[in-house]
């Protein structure tokens, strides 16, 4: 009878030391939270029609929906300066693209532009201003903000033949010359020998002229 009582407490102490031993709840740590991301997210200077644009591309990654907005904006920054341009709300797919006008640019009915940043239209013509977003032509910081935010590389659009992002020059009109003096076809040089040869023919003939009276007198 004892043999068999110490061979089932043996089988019974074996399972029992081979088991694991239970999980200590006050030992249990929680895999830290995944932060919100815009890694991926770009923007980038453009011209169409003479209008200079931004466009943007925002890539919100929030696995753990910590992020407490998805209204995305853009701030530019020179140190001094500070605005910010509204650039949509992000959507389910976590991704918002497009485009906005530069601070300063406006667009005509046309669709072209009629406005630029650090230009104004005062007295029928354009002149250059201090005003209307002339800081931003020049060193720039800008950061996507959502809650997280992210610096981003941005600066405005050069002028090329195809597009200008300043107003457009006034060019010579037709018809005159670089000095603005209306051309009439006169060429100078040909002119002034013809008005020589000119001279020349009639100081000949006023010279016949008194040859032939001192003859008549003297006949």
């Amino acid at each position: 009878m004892f043999p068999r009582l110490f061979a089932a407490l043996a089988v019974v102490c074996a399972t029992l030391l081979a088991a694991p031993a239970a999980a200590n709840a006050e030992d249990y740590v929680p895999g830290a939270p995944e932060d919100p991301t815009l890694a991926g997210s770009t923007v980038s200077p453009a011209c169409e029609a003479d209008v200079p644009w931004i466009q943007f591309r925002v890539v919100l990654t929030d696995p753990e929906s910590l992020s407490t907005s998805r209204d995305a904006t853009l701030v530019l920054s020179d140190g001094s300066n500070t605005h910010t341009v509204p650039l949509g709300t992000i959507g389910p797919s976590g991704v918002l693209e497009g485009r906005v006008l530069w601070p300063g640019a406006s667009v005509g009915p046309d669709g072209r532009g009629d406005g630029w940043p650090g230009w104004a239209f005062v007295g029928g013509e354009w002149v250059e201003t201090d005003g209307n977003f002339a800081w931003t032509r020049g060193s720039i910081d800008a950061r996507i903000e959502v809650n997280p935010s992210i610096p981003v590389a941005l600066s405005y659009p050069p002028a090329t033949p195809q597009c200008l992002t300043d107003p457009p020059r006034e060019s010579t009109p037709a018809g005159t010359t670089a000095t603005g003096i209306a051309s009439t076809g006169f060429d100078g040089p040909m002119w002034a020998g013809v008005g020589i040869g000119a001279a020349g023919l009639i100081a000949l003939g006023v010279i016949g002229v008194v040859l032939a009276r001192r003859r008549r007198v003297r006949e």
